[in-house]
């Protein structure tokens, strides 16, 4: 009888990080990676934070979140009626980090900050039902003539929007 090794899955370097950065540069953050999860966040309250449709956030266990410049710098906003807290760059508003007081051993990171890897692949939505009506959701997109580097929707008879009902009674 011949013998089968099966190779062990490999475990994540316990020094590999991924760095982040605010827009002015005050603030830098690192986490471990790979990241605990990410995800999509659609609410209301993310998108007025990020004044976006919606913000990509990973997770990040709190012993592997760091803050390596500028601690100083940080601001935060605690919505005591949800047991959050947002953390901002006091400098530049840079959306730093979103926590929850039930799940203390988490700190949720903003991923645009970081210019390398993380470790996860965003494949969770959060408040889906939130989602607004202007929201890019993958239509094809072609170049806009005259305008070097922007892409529009080219508006359709029976357009994907319709097709699913997304469009509302205002076009803001």
């Amino acid at each position: 009888m011949r013998k089968v090794t099966v190779a062990a899955k490999p475990r994540p370097d316990p020094e590999a990080s991924a760095v982040g950065q605010c827009l002015c540069g005050a603030v830098e953050i690192e986490i471990g990676t790979p990241a605990r999860w990410a995800w999509h966040d659609h609410s209301s309250a993310t998108r007025r934070a990020h004044g976006a449709a919606y913000a990509t956030y990973v997770g990040s266990w709190r012993k592997r979140f760091r803050v390596t410049r500028g601690a100083d710098e940080i601001t935060r906003f605690r919505d005591d009626a949800t047991g959050t807290t947002r953390s901002f760059c006091a400098r530049c508003g840079t959306p730093l980090a979103y926590e929850r007081a039930r799940s203390a051993h988490m700190v949720n990171v903003p991923r645009a900050l970081f210019t390398s890897r993380t470790g996860r692949e965003h494949r969770y939505h959060i408040a889906i039902d939130q989602l607004q009506d202007w929201t890019y959701l993958g239509e094809p997109l072609v170049p806009l003539k005259g305008f070097p580097g922007v892409v529009w929707e080219r508006p359709t008879r029976n357009s994907t929007r319709k097709k699913r009902g997304l469009l509302g009674g205002s076009w803001s």
